[in-house]
């Protein structure tokens, strides 16, 4: 009787434990296979790097009424990133930006280079600042908008110390209005396409793929 009560018991013990090892196996299955399809931080700032190189050509292409006056588009990446990438390989996307849209637009060595360093910087940690403070209780329209505005505000200051003095002032309230509006459609393309993208939900960990 009490070897026979034994066996199932050692049985039942063996069933768990190979349910245990099989739930283990298959989380780490899981996980790997998420890690496959998120990929590494490196590819992921290589891959956003090359859309900011591509948004970069088409902001290009648009007329603009000062030099280092921009729509912003090429900033979609680094809104996307600011909930995928650390801080390190993130700062190095918006230096990839810089150096991208300095490249396009022949303006690397010139005082437009510096313009579009300081807005991309301080946009990028507005917006990485927004998103980490907030969470999910700020839209992508609210960290895009204070970003573009952050941005140009930090424009306008350059252009007065360094180009225009005072008369910077006159170009204030359209480069405002202007940053106010493209940050309010690129977070409302930026919302669409988290809720629509795969591949956005398994980077940031919210799908395993």
């Amino acid at each position: 009787m009490t070897a026979s009560t034994r066996r199932p018991t050692d049985g039942t013990a063996g069933a768990a434990g190979s349910a245990r090892a099989g739930s283990a196996r298959a989380g780490s299955a899981r996980a790997g296979y998420s890690r496959a399809g998120r990929g590494s931080d490196a590819d992921l700032t290589a891959l956003l790097g090359a859309f900011c190189f591509f948004l970069s050509a088409i902001e290009y292409m648009v007329p603009k009424p000062l030099p280092f006056m921009r729509l912003g588009i090429a900033n979609l990446p680094i809104l996307l990133a600011t909930g995928i990438l650390p801080l390190p390989w993130f700062l190095v996307l918006a230096l990839v930006k810089v150096v991208g849209m300095s490249l396009i637009s022949g303006s690397l060595f010139s005082y437009v280079a510096i313009f579009s360093l300081a807005g991309t910087m301080t946009a990028a940690l507005v917006m990485l600042a927004a998103r980490k403070a907030f969470g999910a209780r700020i839209t992508a329209v609210g960290v895009s908008v204070l970003g573009a505005v952050a941005s140009n505000a930090v424009q306008i200051a350059l252009a007065k110390a360094l180009v225009f003095g005072d008369a910077a002032r006159l170009v204030a309230p359209v480069f405002l209005g202007m940053g106010l509006a493209t940050g309010l459609l690129l977070g409302l393309f930026a919302e669409r396409f988290a809720a629509a993208s795969r591949w956005y939900a398994v980077a940031t960990g919210k799908s395993d793929g």
